[in-house]
């Protein structure tokens, strides 16, 4: 049942039904933290639902502000606007810290290194109880980006009728080789810290801040760099660029921890529309929203190949290309460039309600 932490303004739905995952092991029951802004019109019709990306959480007004809030595009007094912590995460959904209810000891102990895999579809599917307890049968638009654009996809092909028009963002339809590698990479970096073996909330830490470190490089661009961290030429140590690697990598560890990056990072490792589908191709061929997919022309992380490869195979979809310095960074900056494509995309009857 869903139920509200009015100090965290932050919902939760529970349910002691049991879950089976993709991997075929079945939990107990399940939670999702989630948020809502704004209220249902009359007909029920214009409902948006928000996917995050790795590290964010269910407040897309406070990592998306500027598409998200009132007056903004996507505004509380139009819109019933729904975002969903995925599980895995730290910002309330069932992930790594929670109690293992299924314990190996008579000491009941966190998960910590042996919570479950969750792929992105097994996320898609924990959103469909979550739908059907709010009583939504018809989401308006869904959209999110990168790893939330993952979810969007497998929710789409989960249940073909349910919305009417999707916006995947800097996605793919299953995640590649060289994704794999970074991320591959960033849990290495993690397994490398001598406390992660430890089974603690702080354990790998400092490997997670090297971690992020890494992932910085994929999510930005050569560009990024020259325009926000270069030095004058008489430097000769103690580098901006290394300076904000360092800095990025503490700003994490402040709101993170290295279960949920090390657990997250694998579900976009598992990311495969096409599996026991026949195939990518066929499962986005199932797809009935309108669909326009988003790429952007200096994204080193899902370049834009990703996102022609889905415009290419859903029905009726379209491929719009924003270009940015930011990188695979640029769908969480480019405010007015998405405005315009998302405008150009939704009906006026969308921004009528």
């Amino acid at each position: 049942m869903p139920s509200t932490n009015a100090d965290q303004q932050t919902q939760f739905f529970e349910t002691d039904k049991p879950f089976q995952l993709e991997s075929g092991l079945v939990l107990p029951g399940l939670r999702l933290a989630y948020n809502v802004l704004g209220q249902p019109d009359a007909a029920g019709d214009n409902i948006v639902w928000i996917f995050h990306a790795l590290t964010a959480n269910s407040r897309p007004d406070e990592w998306w502000p500027g598409l998200v809030g009132p007056g903004k595009l996507l505004d509380p007094g139009k819109h019933r606007i729904i975002c969903v912590n995925m599980p895995g995460s730290c910002y309330g959904s069932i992930g790594p810290l929670d109690i293992d209810p299924q314990p190996t000891t008579h000491n009941p102990q966190p998960y910590y290194h042996h919570f479950p895999l969750f792929t992105p579809r097994d996320m898609a599917n924990a959103y469909r109880l979550l739908r059907e307890a709010l009583n939504i049968h018809r989401i308006a638009l869904g959209i999110g980006g990168s790893m939330g654009g993952q979810q969007l996809l497998e929710w789409a092909i989960l249940e073909p009728e349910l919305f009417e028009h999707i916006v995947p963002i800097a996605t793919n339809a299953f995640h590649s080789a060289w994704g794999r590698a970074f991320n591959a990479s960033q849990r290495m970096c993690i397994e490398a810290d001598p406390s992660w073996k430890e089974q603690h909330p702080e354990a790998g830490i400092e490997g997670m801040k090297v971690a992020r470190s890494v992932a910085l490089l994929s999510y930005r661009h050569y560009e990024t760099y020259a325009a926000t961290q270069a030095d004058e030429p008489d430097v000769l140590e103690h580098f901006r660029s290394e300076s904000y690697q360092r800095y990025q990598g503490e700003k994490l560890a402040l709101r993170f921890n290295a279960f949920s990056y090390h657990s997250l990072t694998r579900a976009m490792d598992a990311h495969h529309v096409g599996r026991g589908r026949g195939g990518a191709e066929q499962a986005l061929q199932r797809i009935r929203a309108k669909t326009c997919v988003i790429g952007i022309d200096t994204d080193l992380l899902y370049p834009l190949q990703e996102q022609a490869f889905i415009a290419r195979f859903v029905p009726g979809a379209y491929l719009e290309v924003l270009e940015s310095i930011y990188g695979h960074d640029g769908f969480l900056l480019e405010y007015a460039k998405l405005e315009n494509i998302l405008h150009k995309f939704l009906s006026p009857h969308f921004f009528r309600k």
